[in-house]
Parts: structure tokens; C-alpha cells; sequence
């Protein structure tokens, strides 16, 4: 038997397919988006006025079911579309939870 036949013998073997992606699905923990008050609603807005590009913020915002921290450099700012830009990662107002300069 060449040697490149018998090496293939002994490689990985998946009997399930999609076994690996189904779980790593069910080890996802949802987190439920939380519902900001008017205060801090309001105090958001203001941090939201107060930014301009190029600025260097954190902004902890609600993606995929969970709160991601993304830091960076603000490159947009569309307040008529509802959305500002960190390096290249568009984050709608309505998902940002916290803004820190």
C-alpha cells in the first residue's frame, strides 16, 4: 500500500454531519435586550450629540443575542439614518446600550 493511502486511513472522520455546528448553537447563551430608561435614554442622546468623527469611543451595543464592547475610532456619524460607524462596524442607536470617550 503507497504511504499517502495508508495516512488516509487515519484521518478525521465525521459520522454526523452538522454535529459539531448544532452544538456549538445549543452552547450559545441568549441574553434578552434590555429596555433602557428615559434618564438614560436621555443621557445616551446627549453622548450621542456629543461625538464626532474621529473621536476614540467604547460602545457596549446589542448583536447577534449578546452585548458586544467594540473600541475604536468613530469614521461615520448618519443621525438621519440612525447609525454611526466605529472603525467598520456599523451600530445602529436604537442597539447601543453604553458610550464611553
Amino acid at each position: 500500500m503507497p504511504r499517502a493511502d495508508r495516512a488516509s486511513q487515519f484521518m478525521p472522520f465525521a459520522a454526523l454531519k452538522g454535529f459539531e455546528e448544532a452544538l456549538a448553537a445549543k452552547e450559545k447563551i441568549i441574553v434578552p435586550k434590555v429596555e433602557l430608561s428615559e434618564d438614560a435614554l436621555e443621557y445616551l442622546d446627549f453622548q450621542i450629540n456629543k461625538l464626532r468623527v474621529g473621536d476614540r469611543v467604547t460602545v457596549v451595543y446589542y448583536e447577534d443575542d449578546a452585548y458586544v464592547k467594540k473600541t475604536g475610532m468613530v469614521t461615520k456619524i448618519n443621525p438621519q439614518a440612525g447609525y454611526l460607524t466605529v472603525v467598520t462596524t456599523d451600530i445602529g442607536f436604537e442597539d447601543i446600550r453604553d458610550i464611553q470617550f
